[in-house]
């Protein structure tokens, strides 16, 4: 990552995304802790969710436009300029701050966030044009943690500021204003610094498109929305989670007030606070169990977490206890928004990506929006603040079953992958030849009864399994079989199984068979039959990818003798070999199947198995 500091304009680039944070951040923090301070019960959550919905708003409103400006003309240009308007804006905020005029704060709150709204593709869109693809992910890491850090920062330093500069002096919103001049100067420098950085970037050319083209595009990104249900979910999920972090946002300095009797704008921020390093200890945490393929498994996880934490967050009476409340909240959200984000990144195809991030970013805003409306009319109505974090409970609890629902399968493999990382150490060799697009049917050696267990947490993608007939009817088993769509097989009904095998291929699937037919009984590698070879006939655009598991000979679940289970060693590796011809017989897979496991012992030696 330091070597992006070595590229021009990278460290302008990042402090500019800093400062915009931090001024965006210091207007609006100004104003919801003068709502704290002067208001109580509904007016306190009406204005709280006002605030948040005028910096919405823009977004909504402007997404088109905004879009068409960063890719009509140059998007350095577009951050100089929006920067340039920025120092005009928080000069008029300062003045409002000045002679104490708190509705027209209001107002130049709206003109703030339409500014953001117009530089926000511009800046983001950046990333990639001056970067290029080989830094993207680097880049991108940077950006968000940088920007975290300033909000996190900044919510918690401009609150300082305000309770130092107000002191207690008064409680009326015009008057409090006037103490908050100062703050007023520091976004003027911080807009003026931000400008002065934005004339060191680089000047970069952007591709200038049509309104036909435009349109044309668009409307070919919203086909592809529709037809992909794993992007159109991914992005509906993440519009709830932060429609419900803005109704928590909006209530939080209500419920305070009235459920702990607080009043001091650095403690009400520094709690919110707490849940902003969650979320970038869950990301990380996501980011390291996600090393093989992304870990949509934890999604079921963190939506049910943050449901629990959002129902007990109203029976916390001590500060302490509702800080690890809401840290674990931010812990389970890293859990819940990292894989949903990467999903939409990764199935996304190149061309269009841009086009979807931006509509994720106005379903986003508008459901944001949606949330605030609601939080501020349940509110008109007197609604207490502990009903609507119960409402935020409920929603995100049906948000907790549609995600089991959709991703049953997926949770029961991580929840596999949990459980056996805490046993074995499991390396992974050949990750390069399982890059084959289309269907794979995987063939090796059957050691132990915990062998498909690894082919599932090392393989990235889900695996039809071909199972004995006899598991298979275990009323125990059968449900959980089903799930995972096994295919059963027996030697009096291995042609429907066969059959299926074929049409599980021909769609695409990746199947999983150990062609030995048993399981081994001395560590050695058996014959191999030849039943795959009917499934494989008059296939296309399907290959064969031979795999050796070593290091579970031994262990308590292969059929070792007792001398040799009480070995313990917990080393495990698994060796995928280069992609074969689907029409390949018995025999050749088999003989790819040794070579693979010669070269495991002679890069892994130390590990207990035998060929």
């Amino acid at each position: 990552m330091l070597t992006l500091f070595k590229i021009r304009g990278f460290t302008p680039y990042i402090l500019i995304m800093f400062l915009n944070a931090m001024t965006d951040l210091g207007h609006k923090i100004v104003l919801q802790n003068t709502i704290f301070k002067a208001y109580s019960g509904s007016e306190l959550i009406v204005l709280t969710a006002i605030v948040n919905a005028l910096i919405l708003l823009p977004f909504i409103l402007l997404f088109y436009p905004a879009g068409n400006i960063s890719d009509k003309y140059s998007k350095t240009k577009v951050v100089k300029y929006s920067a340039l308007f920025a120092i005009f804006i928080t000069s008029f905020i300062t003045i409002s701050y000045k002679i104490g005029a708190f509705w027209l704060a209001f107002l130049l709150t709206l003109i703030l966030a339409a500014q953001s709204a117009i530089y926000s593709p511009a800046k983001y869109g950046l990333i990639k044009e001056m970067f290029g693809d080989k830094y993207i992910a680097e880049a991108n890491g940077i950006v968000q943690s940088v920007t975290i850090i300033s909000i996190l920062s900044g919510a918690v330093i401009y609150s300082i500021f305000f309770e130092k500069l107000l002191n207690n002096a008064t409680l009326l919103p015009n008057e409090i204003l006037k103490h908050m001049y100062f703050i007023g100067y520091i976004l003027i420098f911080s807009s003026i610094l931000e400008f002065l950085l934005s004339i060191r970037l680089a000047k970069i050319s952007s591709l200038k498109t049509t309104l036909q083209e435009e349109l044309l595009s668009t409307q070919k990104t919203i086909k592809l929305l529709i037809e992909n249900q794993t992007i159109y979910h991914s992005i509906l999920g993440l519009g709830i989670f932060w429609g419900i972090s803005q109704l928590v946002v909006a209530i939080f300095g209500e419920f305070l007030k009235q459920k702990l009797g607080i009043t001091n704008t650095i403690i009400s921020q520094g709690l919110l606070s707490l849940s902003g390093f969650g979320i970038v200890l869950g990301s990380l945490y996501a980011g390291i169990i996600s090393h093989h393929k992304i870990e949509i498994g934890i999604v079921p996880l963190g939506i049910l977490g943050i449901s629990i934490c959002l129902l007990f967050m109203p029976y916390f009476t001590n500060l302490y206890l509702l800080g690890i409340d809401i840290f674990l909240f931010g812990i389970f959200s890293g859990l819940f928004i990292v894989p949903l984000n990467s999903l939409i990144q990764y199935l996304s195809p190149k061309k269009e990506l841009g086009r979807i991030l931006a509509i994720n970013n106005l379903v986003q805003n508008l459901v944001m929006f949606i949330f605030l409306t609601l939080t501020a009319t349940f509110a008109y109505f007197n609604l207490s603040s502990k009903n609507l974090i119960f409402l935020a409970s409920f929603i995100a609890l049906v948000t907790t079953f549609f995600s089991f629902k959709k991703l049953a399968k997926n949770f029961l493999v991580f929840l596999v992958k949990t459980i056996l990382s805490t046993r074995y150490n499991i390396k992974v060799y050949g990750k390069q030849n399982l890059n084959h697009s289309g269907a794979i049917l995987l063939l090796g050696n059957h050691v132990s009864f915990l062998d498909w267990a690894i082919l599932l947490i090392t393989y990235p993608k889900n695996i039809r399994f071909v199972i004995d007939r006899e598991y298979y009817k275990l009323w125990y088993f059968k449900p959980l079989l089903k799930l995972f769509k096994v295919i059963p097989i027996s030697t009096r009904a291995s042609k429907e199984a066969l059959i299926e095998i074929h049409e599980a291929l021909k769609k695409g699937d990746t199947v999983g068979l150990f062609p030995e037919g048993y399981l081994t009984k001395n560590g050695h590698l058996g014959k191999f039959q030849k039943g795959f070879e009917k499934a494989c006939k008059n296939l296309s655009n399907a290959k064969i990818i031979p795999f050796y598991i070593n290091g579970l000979w031994g262990d308590k679940f292969s059929k070792a003798n007792k001398i040799l289970k009480n070995t313990k060693s917990k080393n495990i590796s698994i060796t995928y070999g280069e992609p074969l011809l689907i029409d390949s017989d018995a025999t050749t897979v088999e003989q790819k199947v040794k070579e693979l496991s010669y070269y495991t012992w002679q890069i892994c030696p130390n590990f207990k198995g035998r060929a």
